[in-house]
């Protein structure tokens, strides 16, 4: 579990940023919004396979601004 210790002269909206980014860190977020709603294999292979092609293509492109 992610927890955050409040330091005596911090503020409450400091932690609370501090306490999301450890979550964020942690992938918490991510996977919650994962299982959020039931996926199909076949939609969750589409997605990985879509995910893929977009790493492939942006690792062979050239880089446009050089």
């Amino acid at each position: 579990m992610t927890g955050v210790q409040v330091r005596e002269t911090e503020a409450f909206e400091k932690a609370l940023r501090r306490f999301t980014k450890t979550c964020e860190k942690a992938g918490i977020l991510a996977d919650i919004k994962k299982h959020q709603h039931f996926e199909k294999p076949s939609d969750r292979r589409k997605r990985k396979l879509n995910a893929a092609r977009r790493k492939a293509r942006k690792r062979t492109t050239p880089y446009s601004y050089r």
